[in-house]
């Protein structure tokens, strides 16, 4: 039983097109125009709407135990909140604790992440290093289909690496023709600041942000960048949040290294007012790196229209404000970091990105889905709409509006950091695995039904 889609602007990260989509058996088996449908096929008119590959978001943490807790989305929340908004595959990060042996923590992740309701696949995030790390490394590339390594230049003496230990995870990687990804914070100089800033009897959610300053990011960018240079690993900078990281990044790439950039909708679309909000409501936004001041923002935008900065993801791992957040209500340094994001990832590039002009549809697709399947070896089975891919579809309804709120989400957090954000186009079906999951505001969504995707670089 397959689903035929006529007459859309079918639209991928190279051109746009009116034809049909014809699905069958989870994989698209044609495109063009005039298709028919075979008997028992569903047919969905398309007409007015524009056809997007399903939205990718590589950098996700679901049920993450993190600062004393857990992220509040699990994988089957934070998944179907991905359909509801039209994102369809997940890269979450496997994050073993600090001396933990890296084949158990990828255990204890896919364990969780058998609830997912849409594909899924993981990075392994190194958090020390030892004796067995190297081994661990090949298992994950060459058995487990994870050929990419999250490193924390951040959270010293939790999940944070120094240098040492982040040189030879970019090494190892670079043996096994893996990529290396970077937090990138001067972690000690975080320390620092948290500790000084409390010491003088500043706890609220603002000093989160005043503790880890752009010249932190920056700084630690430039330096993750030299150490790739010097081991010869491509570099992929998750969620770049200042002009100073965008330039590092710029000039390796014009002296020809291989050095890539994601960024988020938080860090092009607020600014670090959202820390100031009465009564603790500044944590909802705490998060790390935190939201910049004004100034950052257009030169990230700029990024994307250029290509220094390739991807935009979430980094959702939202925490709720009650029971969680509140933790930190005495004190910054314990407030839970992350906020949630993955839903309204699309409307909001769509309405503050292409119609607002600062992207074309073509690169609005390819910052969403595209480049990063590409980036992470799962193209083009995800981010393509050619024939073998997997019917994973957006049907993008460019007339639809709404106002982003706590109230009507699916994530499952009581705040929302772009609450009161009104939103142009919507997804008005999604077509995951070649089903039908969510048409016109209906999530029909199975626990289980998400595949563990295995990636290879090539």
């Amino acid at each position: 039983m397959g689903i035929l889609i006529k007459n859309g602007t079918i639209v991928t990260a190279l051109d746009t097109t009116v034809g049909d989509v014809l699905t069958q058996d989870g994989a698209i088996v044609a495109v063009g125009a005039n298709l028919e449908a075979n008997s028992g096929d569903t047919t969905i008119d398309a007409s007015g709407q524009y056809v997007f590959p399903g939205g990718l978001d590589p950098h996700v943490h679901m049920e993450l135990p993190f600062m004393g807790t857990i992220s509040a989305d699990d994988f089957e929340t934070g998944t179907a909140a991905g359909v509801a908004g039209g994102t369809t595959s997940i890269i979450d990060f496997v994050i073993p604790a600090r001396d933990q042996n890296l084949m158990e923590g990828l255990a204890e992740w896919h364990a969780k992440a058998k609830k997912s309701v849409a594909d899924y696949a993981f990075h392994m995030a190194v958090t020390w290093w030892g004796d067995e790390s190297a081994e661990w490394m090949r298992r994950c590339v060459q058995e487990e289909g994870i050929p990419s390594f999250k490193t924390f230049m951040a959270y010293r003496g939790a999940i944070g690496v120094d240098d040492h230990e982040l040189i030879q995870v970019m090494r190892t990687a670079k043996s096994l023709g893996a990529l290396t990804t970077v937090h990138a914070e001067h972690g000690d100089m975080v320390v620092h600041l948290q500790d000084k800033l409390f010491a003088e009897g500043k706890t609220g959610p603002e000093y989160h942000a005043r503790s880890r300053p752009a010249p932190v990011e920056a700084e630690a960018t430039t330096r993750a960048i030299m150490l790739a240079r010097m081991t010869h690993e491509p570099l992929y900078v998750v969620h770049v949040t200042t002009a100073q990281s965008v330039a590092a990044i710029a000039e390796a790439r014009s002296r020809g290294q291989n050095v890539m950039g994601e960024t988020c909708p938080q860090y092009l679309l607020l600014d670090d007012s959202v820390y100031y909000k009465p009564d603790f409501e500044g944590a909802a936004a705490v998060m790390s790196p935190p939201i910049r001041p004004k100034g950052h923002q257009e030169p990230l935008w700029a990024a994307l229209r250029s290509g220094t900065l390739e991807v935009v993801a979430t980094d959702h791992c939202p925490f709720n404000q009650k029971g969680q957040k509140d933790m930190g209500i005495d004190d910054f340094r314990k407030i839970p970091n992350g906020a949630a994001g993955i839903e309204h990832r699309l409307a909001l590039m769509y309405t503050y990105g292409v119609l607002e002009g600062r992207l074309n549809l073509n690169q609005f697709v390819d910052v969403t889905s595209t480049r990063a399947a590409k980036i992470f070896g799962l193209y083009p089975r995800k981010g393509s709409i050619t024939v073998g891919a997997d019917a994973d579809l957006v049907i993008w309804d460019p007339e639809a509006s709404g106002t982003i709120s706590v109230k009507t989400h699916h994530h499952k957090v009581d705040r929302n950091i772009f609450e009161g954000f009104a939103t142009k186009g919507a997804p008005s079906t999604v077509v995951v695995n070649g089903q039908v999951q969510y048409q016109d505001g209906d999530l029909r969504v199975t626990r289980g039904a998400g595949r563990y995707l295995k990636r290879s670089l090539g």
